[in-house]
């Protein structure tokens, strides 16, 4: 279909995940401004951070973790499983369960067998079952109004969280850097909402070099979550096959998968995000890994982050993949809001029980 036909795209988004999409930046916004005022007990002995998550609220956690790298001096291990590891015991230890619905039942399993170890805890959601059990057992709960799908809620997954890093001081407070990422990303958005067209708009061109192939995309240190939601929103929006790799750990395995099936190297298209924050020998290893798989015939691509600092690099990045991720939907003529498969398996699930 053609991107620059606003009718068409409206037949086919028919729950306006654009809309969404184009909010972001006031989304994180909001979230950073609500988690600055929410209740926080005094947890000054907090020595480790859980954050326990499942896809759409997991990827805040894990665009935090990345940011606080260099920054916190406290762990912060994003846990995505039933089963917490041993090290999360007792009350220096912060479990926080993020559930956008409150009913992932990985999140609460974890929530709960938190308190049976003894751990603060703190509840992230919009309702649900875990507001519920976060009221009996009286942990705090943050609550928060979002009535899309969980993955257009990642200005709240993460804003929400960062600003419990920066209150129980694990971060230096973020907010001169968080309004420089948030007008980045909207300077940004100038050139990739709906009503630019495809010769100017640098996501709906990368949607259209993406199309009938599989993207691959690579990312290092603080484009390494950013790469993981890239290949996630693919799955989700477009419902196209991607994956990820992140460097320089593809070095010592991926690469070597260049040769074999050789049929196959048209398909793939292996995309490279990059930030003046990399480490300059990753930035070394993202430009000579591009250029073994292009001299091995895949299609290849590099996309620097826009804005001046860590967190804009982060979030033009991200809202990048986004936009992108939309545009190969319509390409495709699906609607990138139901994700049936996924809601399949979870009542099979349920039925199992």
């Amino acid at each position: 279909m053609k991107l620059d036909d606003p009718a068409a795209l409206a037949q086919i988004d028919r729950q306006d995940m654009l809309a969404q999409i184009d909010g972001l930046p006031q989304q994180l916004r909001q979230a950073w401004e609500l988690g600055t005022r929410l209740d926080l007990p005094d947890w000054k002995g907090v020595q480790r951070l859980a954050l326990s998550g499942m896809g759409g609220s997991a990827i805040g956690a894990d665009l935090l973790a990345a940011y606080a790298a260099p920054l916190a001096k406290t762990p912060l291990v994003v846990l995505r499983d039933y089963s917490l590891p041993a090290w999360v015991s007792g009350p220096s230890t912060l479990l926080v369960a993020s559930s956008h619905s409150g009913n992932t039942e990985e999140t609460l399993a974890a929530f709960h067998e938190a308190g049976q170890r003894g751990c603060a805890r703190l509840a992230v959601a919009t309702g649900g079952e875990l507001e519920r059990a976060a009221r009996s057992a009286g942990v705090p709960l943050w609550k928060f109004e979002h009535s899309g799908q969980p993955r257009a809620a990642v200005g709240f997954s993460f804003g929400l969280l960062l600003a419990l890093a920066a209150r129980l001081e694990v971060l230096p407070d973020p907010q001169v850097e968080l309004d420089d990422a948030i007008a980045a990303m909207e300077r940004q958005q100038q050139t990739l909402n709906a009503s630019v067209p495809a010769a100017a708009n640098p996501a709906k061109r990368l949607a259209s070099q993406m199309m009938n192939l599989i993207p691959t995309i690579f990312g290092s240190g603080l484009m390494a979550p950013v790469a993981r939601r890239w290949k996630t929103q693919i799955n989700e929006l477009a419902k196209a096959a991607a994956g990820f790799e992140i460097l320089p750990e593809a070095d010592h395995n991926t690469l070597a998968g260049c040769l074999h099936p050789e049929p196959a190297r048209a398909s793939l298209m292996l995309l490279f995000l990059r930030s003046p924050a990399d480490h300059p020998r990753n930035r070394l290893r993202s430009d000579l890994t591009r250029k073994t798989f292009m001299h091995s015939g895949f299609n290849t691509k590099i996309i620097d982050a826009g804005g001046e600092t860590r967190l804009a690099n982060l979030w033009t990045s991200l809202h990048l993949g986004d936009y992108a991720a939309f545009y190969l939907a319509m390409a495709y003529g699906v609607d990138p809001t139901p994700v049936d498969a996924l809601e399949t398996l979870k009542a099979e699930m349920q039925a199992a029980a």
